[in-house]
């Protein structure tokens, strides 16, 4: 393994100085990696000139507008930050974003994609990542004891950016739920991975999406194949307009509703109150 230069840990020391996310700091330390590799110099010594003419280069390799802004925002660090050359940044410009309407699958659409889905297990996370709005890698950390059916809120812990915030609950999703953890009965993870001390790896739920949105029945079921950003539900914000999810099972409450009657740990027990089958 390649020791790491005095300016490398410095960069990196910078980022965890500021609590940037792992992620963040390796795709941050691995574009201005590239960047240097590029003109083969170290990249302290290398000016605005060359940053412009990196910039063209990565538009000529057909990069995405996200990929190229993940360049820009590592460079305004480095230089920024680490270097303190606060007044390059602002003359490192990014890429301006094409807006596009998403496809937007029709009731009957959502219901044959889940209906493909064989995993229970996968079925089910798919169905509340698209009922509660939440990402991949939210979804795979939830815990039984962050469904509070008493305040009818999912508490998703570390979310986008570290940070806690609460999402609604539908009706339709608790049942779902109640219904999965009677099969299952998951002892810490709502989803375990295949090993049950660990909670289910987001790339797994990524491959089970892709793999049903691209064939089988789901492929059927509309005029092309569904991308996994297709089927996100509406904002929490925007829930109370859509009182119903389509494509969720309406499963029937379980008398023995477990720890999802049994609300979020961090307020009193007296409001934990399980919802009782009507």
């Amino acid at each position: 393994m390649a020791e790491i230069t005095p300016l490398r840990r410095r960069m990196i020391e910078d980022m965890q100085v500021r609590n940037l996310s792992p992620v963040t700091q390796r795709c941050y330390v691995h574009a201005v990696a590239k960047f240097a590799r590029h003109f083969n110099r170290s990249p302290d010594r290398l000016t605005l000139a060359e940053i412009r003419a990196y910039q063209i280069h990565l538009t000529t390799t057909g990069i995405s507008w996200a990929g190229f802004n993940v360049a820009v925002c590592a460079l305004r660090f480095f230089y920024g930050v680490t270097l303190g050359r606060t007044a390059m940044v602002e003359r490192i410009p990014y890429a301006r974003k094409h807006r596009q309407l998403p496809v937007i699958l029709s009731t009957d659409e959502v219901a044959r994609f889940f209906a493909a889905v064989p995993s229970l297990k996968h079925r089910t996370a798919l169905m509340t990542a698209y009922a509660a709005g939440l990402r991949v890698s939210e979804v795979v950390r939830l815990k039984p004891a962050d469904i509070d059916s008493s305040r009818m809120l999912i508490r998703v812990e570390q979310g986008k950016g570290g940070r806690d915030r609460y999402i609604m609950l539908s009706p339709q999703l608790l049942g779902v739920l109640r219904a999965y953890w009677r099969e299952t009965r998951p002892p810490h993870w709502l989803f375990p991975g295949q090993d049950e001390s660990r909670s289910l790896d987001a790339s797994v739920l990524q491959w089970a999406c892709r793999k049903r949105s691209g064939g089988g029945r789901a492929g059927q079921a509309g005029h092309r194949p569904y991308a996994p950003p297709q089927l996100r539900h509406p904002s929490a914000r925007s829930r109370h307009r859509h009182p119903h999810n389509p494509g969720a099972a309406r499963a029937s409450r379980p008398v023995d509703d477990g720890p999802l009657h049994a609300g979020c740990r961090h307020h009193d027990r007296q409001h934990h109150q399980p919802v009782r089958p009507a």
